[in-house]
């Protein structure tokens, strides 16, 4: 069983920033949206056939990253921007009448969220997305419809959740809800609610916490 993570915040707040210290050479980073990394990237190359050992494919498409997912053998996953999964398919069909199309794409929703937490045991998945308040001010992940904000319920299939927050000028990671947010970690998995934006230092206290081996 995977450790699967959601990464929240509105754009600017430093989701892409906090994978800048992950190692390339063990991570798979899945861009939904093509854009230059935030932070020096030299090391950060395309998977290709001529590369397979590469890190970074780009594809908004849930099957190709559920492949990918399944077939890489780098043990860190990120999705970066995977509301644009949801916005690029519903776009697609906007000329489709009835609602197969919500249907559909909170199915594809449920699949990734099913197989984040499904791969190998040593293996880590974070999935990063942006934010939106619903009818209640509470904020959640940014999705297209009720069908996955209610059927699905995206953080009801992770353990820990992180949101992004700028304090004082710092950018920082929330472990636990303020009471209007849907942040979540396991009792002494940190030991601040609020720690730097970084996931490698997250990954290392993933480690720590439930003493995962390193594969052989």
């Amino acid at each position: 069983m995977s450790i699967a993570t959601l990464v929240l915040g509105p754009s600017g707040t430093g989701k892409s920033t906090s994978m800048r210290n992950l190692d390339p050479a063990h991570t798979l980073l899945i861009q939904c949206i093509n854009k230059p990394l935030p932070f020096r990237s030299n090391d950060w190359k395309p998977c290709t056939k001529e590369n397979p050992q590469g890190s970074v494919i780009r594809t908004s498409n849930t099957d190709t990253i559920m492949r990918a997912m399944r077939g890489s053998k780098k043990d860190v996953i990120v999705i970066d921007d995977y509301q644009a999964t949801m916005v690029n398919e519903m776009m697609a069909r906007s000329a489709e009448k009835g609602y197969d199309k919500f249907t559909d794409i909170a199915k594809s929703a449920w699949q990734l969220f099913e197989l984040a937490g499904q791969l190998a045991e040593h293996r880590r998945v974070y999935i990063l997305a942006h934010t939106q308040s619903d009818d209640h001010g509470q904020i959640r992940m940014k999705t297209v419809g009720r069908m996955v904000d209610e059927k699905i319920v995206p953080e009801g299939y992770f353990t820990i959740v992180l949101r992004t927050e700028i304090i004082n000028g710092q950018y920082l990671f929330s472990t636990q809800s303020n009471g209007q947010d849907c942040c979540k970690s396991p009792i002494g998995m940190f030991d601040d609610r609020h720690i730097p934006n970084d996931l490698a230092a997250v990954d290392a206290a993933f480690f720590s916490y439930y003493q995962l081996a390193q594969p052989t």
